[in-house]
């Protein structure tokens, strides 16, 4: 089954990640540190108005995908806002794929810690190009958005807070790390009702190939209830595109003590994607995590 669906699942992301307008005045490098003897590699984009101590915001890319600033919209927001943005690449798995160790079935046997190689890479950066060791983001598209889940989980260092997009959070991992009562972490998932990869109500039981995993909203109350959110609002707004039939319900987990608020878009409607048809998805990550910028 697996090999059935993942070309139509690769298809449906390239379809609905549309190039991005990318800010001309900054300009992109590329970073390479050697993480457990391997050579770990990414695109940084150093926006014009970068200066010392800036944040840092690492984009993961999904499975089958590669590092690519195009297929994303955080760059004009960075370029606007200041901050710098890091596109680690994946390695490939024994199945030829590249992407981010999260425990897919096909990823049997790779042995490869990607949520400590995305962190040093990151940090590396930070070093590199000077910049906040604080201010430090994560954010990223299904694999990606997978793998902010998995950090979050081993206690998320560097990263101040996670923005998945099209993420899941899966049994094994979710059961191996509650009983560590992993710390509280701002939160901020985006998720289509009609994604047909990562599906908004689960896979108890893994028959999509991916392995078992939680329904979104129950991945998002987690750390709403982690991080001692005490209340929830929502608001629905329409798609920014007229012509679309897809709304955004968006749920507001607020009150937490230590200010760990939780957020989720519900985009009904919508598929596996990053969003950007229905909503300023670069943009809307960043006002999230402006907020626990210090």
């Amino acid at each position: 089954m697996r090999n059935i669906i993942l070309p139509a699942a690769l298809l449906l992301c390239a379809l609905f990640i549309a190039p991005s307008p990318l800010a001309a005045q900054g300009r992109y490098e590329n970073v390479s540190e050697k993480i457990d003897g391997i050579e770990r590699t990414g695109i940084v984009y150093l926006p014009s108005t970068l200066r010392a101590g800036a944040p840092i915001v690492t984009c993961v890319h999904g499975y089958g995908g590669k590092a690519n600033p195009k297929s994303y919209d955080l760059d004009p927001v960075a370029e606007r806002e200041g901050f710098a943005v890091l596109y680690p690449q994946g390695l490939k798995d024994p199945s030829g794929h590249t992407g981010f160790n999260v425990g897919y079935p096909m990823q049997k046997g790779m042995n490869v810690d990607d949520v400590k190689a995305i962190s040093r890479l990151t940090l590396y950066t930070v070093k590199k190009y000077g910049l906040s060791r604080v201010n430090v983001f994560l954010t990223g598209m299904s694999n990606g958005g997978d793998i902010c889940y998995l950090t979050a989980l081993r206690g998320h260092h560097p990263f101040r807070a996670m923005a998945p997009v099209a993420g899941l959070d899966f049994t094994w991992s979710h059961r191996l790390y509650y009983a560590t009562n992993p710390p509280a972490v701002p939160m901020f998932e985006i998720h289509g009702t009609e994604d047909r990869v990562s599906e908004w109500t689960g896979d108890p039981e893994g028959k999509g190939g991916w392995g078992a995993y939680l329904p979104v909203p129950m991945a998002v109350g987690y750390w709403a209830a982690r991080n001692g959110c005490v209340s929830e609002r929502t608001d629905t707004v329409p798609s920014k595109d007229p012509h679309s039939t897809h709304y955004i319900i968006r749920h507001f987990y607020e009150g937490a003590p230590s200010g760990n608020d939780v957020q989720l878009y519900q985009v009904v409607g919508a598929p596996h994607c990053w969003h950007n048809h229905d909503i300023d998805t670069g943009e809307e990550i960043w006002k999230f995590f402006r907020k626990f910028v210090k």
